[in-house]
């Protein structure tokens, strides 16, 4: 199998690897599980996983590839890193933020984090524009309106946008 994607992020879990990764592809549409890969015996005094245990699970959303690791209980997610959707529609907003926040924790400004710790942010996509504006009325507007957000909603920062 040629691999097409020079850099692929890899997630680590502690045993929830394959789990996570069905609940990704479960979320978007046009993904899907490339393969899973188990842990042999080799190794073992390194990584204490038996035998046939899910090891890596390659995975594909919306044509870009992930793998999901399960590393162990060492690492956990954080802030650091998040994986932004951009939205065309509060319809979309609103399926990301209600689906990908089940069993999760929900944050301000559309980031929240789902059931097993990482991090997204539900952002529509006519916000870069309109921080990009030159006018810094406009921005400092969006900007005010969308710090008072937990899920961002397109009506009210296009108001904000616009003077209303």
């Amino acid at each position: 199998m040629a691999i097409l994607q020079k850099i692929t992020p890899c997630l680590w879990f502690d045993a929830e690897a394959e789990q996570a990764a069905e609940f990704y592809v479960s979320i978007f549409e046009n993904s899907t599980i490339l393969r899973r890969l188990q842990y042999t015996e080799a190794g073992y005094e390194i990584h204490g996983r038996i035998a046939g245990t899910i090891m890596l699970v390659e995975f594909e959303i919306l044509g870009q590839r992930f793998t999901a690791l399960n590393g162990g209980p060492q690492f956990k997610f954080n802030e650091a890193i998040s994986l932004e959707v951009n939205c065309d529609t509060q319809e979309e907003i609103d399926y990301f933020w209600d689906r990908l926040g089940d069993g999760g924790e929900k944050g301000p400004c559309g980031w929240l984090k789902d059931r097993y710790g990482l991090s997204w942010q539900i952002t529509p996509a006519i916000l870069a524009k309109m921080l990009s504006d030159p006018d810094k009325e406009k921005c400092m507007r969006v900007t005010n309106a969308f710090l008072q957000m937990e899920k961002l909603d397109i009506d009210t920062l296009e108001r904000a946008y616009a003077g209303e």
